[in-house]
């Protein structure tokens, strides 16, 4: 059998698509028997199969698993559950591949395929090649089979079990809100056995997102915890986004808490039981969380962004945590290296009850972040990555007068006297992130005003 895939659906870390229009029940499939082709060259057999709540998650994840069966590939279904369960069953049942269909925090028409094969990360050209191979063609095999893998309650005992005691929050409330994605029934479980008040928000999973949409770095979708925390007088509040692999944090006094500070927060315990252990932040991060880190005696460290690079670099540096901007939390430290917003919110109670220090305390320990939001700037695909080596080109040939160090590993990042800049090519649209921090609003200000300048030497015109 061959297929062409559309052009836009096979992305830099996952498969993804529009159903009905970029991407159907025919597509799911041969990824299943391109995947098996994969896995079967490589002398694996097993893959394990997950699927969020989103309406169209139940017809692809059954062409999914058809083609992978077609593929001769023994499928384990763990069936409907967040993505870290799936990532979870992985390990736990030792497969030689795993495929959650989900579409994360996309719009409900919006759905994909997020891979793993040897345990590690299934993205860039691993993505490519399936294409190329299903263009050329895969014979089906005979022998394939499935059969049902309930992890679930394996998962959550897991997971209560590295929490340890938080008897002290005993007197805390907490309000979690699972926005109708994947992981409300997971959090009802895992909040059941802890100490404290726990106000669980929108756990019936609905694939409409009828309550808000599960993005929880945005502002907007946050705004409803937002105000729950503040009418109740909770002590902190937890989101999620639909698959439940990214955490989104509102603070006592109704802050939002980004990810390299919650990431800076969590490596405090790391860094208690491993001295000068490696932290890794992507390089959106802000000089406060590398700061914090460093000041700890920790070796606060920059990577490329994007959820699987950054698995990719915690198992080749086996540094114990990292964490991005986006929310995508990575602790093996006492766990398994992979993204689990809600094992990241129990490490977060965790450090909070053996510390004596909730994340507003600790936030507010810190100076002062100037620093922009993520700056999103049109930029065509097929131009966003000359653009960018443009400006590497530029500043390298002429750099800033205070420039201290350069970084390339992910767009540029330049670190001067007065803070930071950074300009890279989005893997997942059409634009560049640019981002600024400085030591003080003015030497923000600055900064921003050189990455226009640096922008418009590379032909690109940027007014934000």
């Amino acid at each position: 059998m061959r297929h062409d895939f559309h052009p836009t659906i096979l992305r830099s870390y996952d498969i993804r698509g529009i159903v009905g229009e970029t991407l159907g029940e025919p597509d799911a499939f041969a990824i299943g028997l391109g995947f098996a082709s994969l896995i079967r060259r490589d002398g694996g057999q097993r893959v394990a199969v997950g699927r969020d709540g989103r309406l169209s998650s139940p017809m692809l994840a059954e062409a999914l698993i058809k083609g992978l069966c077609a593929g001769g590939m023994t499928v384990l279904d763990a069936g409907l559950g967040p993505t870290p369960m799936l990532y979870f069953a992985d390990h736990h049942l030792n497969t030689d591949g795993a495929i959650q269909v989900t579409g994360s925090h996309n719009p409900p028409s919006h759905n994909g395929f997020k891979m793993v094969m040897g345990h590690k990360p299934f993205f860039g050209e691993d993505i490519q090649e399936l294409g190329r191979i299903m263009a050329a063609g895969v014979d089906e095999m005979p022998g394939g089979s499935t059969d049902s893998a309930d992890i679930h309650d394996t998962w959550i005992n897991y997971m209560q079990d590295q929490a340890g005691d938080l008897s002290m929050l005993a007197d805390k409330t907490v309000i979690w809100d699972c926005g109708n994605g994947a992981a409300g029934p997971s959090v009802l479980a895992l909040t059941d056995a802890l100490a404290g008040n726990h106000q669980v928000l929108f756990p019936e999973i609905d694939g409409t997102f009828p309550n808000h949409h599960p993005d929880p770095v945005d502002p907007e979708t946050l705004e409803f915890l937002r105000q729950r925390v503040a009418e109740s007088g909770a002590s902190l509040g937890i989101g999620f986004d639909g698959d439940g692999d990214r955490i989104g944090l509102i603070d006592c006094h109704g802050r939002q808490i980004p990810g390299d500070l919650l990431t800076a927060y969590l490596a405090r315990r790391v860094l208690r039981k491993e001295p000068g252990a490696e932290v890794i932040f992507d390089v959106k991060s802000s000089l406060a969380a590398l700061d914090a880190v460093a000041a700890m005696g920790g070796k606060p460290g920059l990577w490329k962004t994007g959820h699987s690079h950054m698995k990719i670099r915690l198992k080749e540096t086996a540094a114990p945590i990292a964490g991005e901007m986006s929310g995508h939390i990575f602790i093996s430290h006492g766990y398994l290296g992979f993204d689990d917003a809600l094992f990241a919110a129990l490490a977060v109670l965790r450090e909070w009850a053996e510390s004596g220090e909730s994340i507003d305390a600790f936030i507010d320990s810190l100076p002062p972040v100037y620093a922009t939001p993520e700056l999103r700037i049109a930029c065509p695909d097929e131009e966003k990555f000359q653009i960018v080596d443009r400006v590497i080109a530029d500043v390298r040939a002429n750099p800033d007068q205070d420039q201290q160090n350069l970084a390339d590993m992910d767009g540029i990042r330049v670190t001067g006297d007065e803070g930071w800049w950074l300009i890279r090519a989005s893997n997942t649209g059409a634009q560049l992130v640019a981002r600024a921090e400085g030591r003080n609003e003015a030497s923000r200000d600055m900064l921003k005003q050189r990455i226009r300048q640096r922008l418009a030497g590379a032909g690109l015109e940027w007014q934000g």
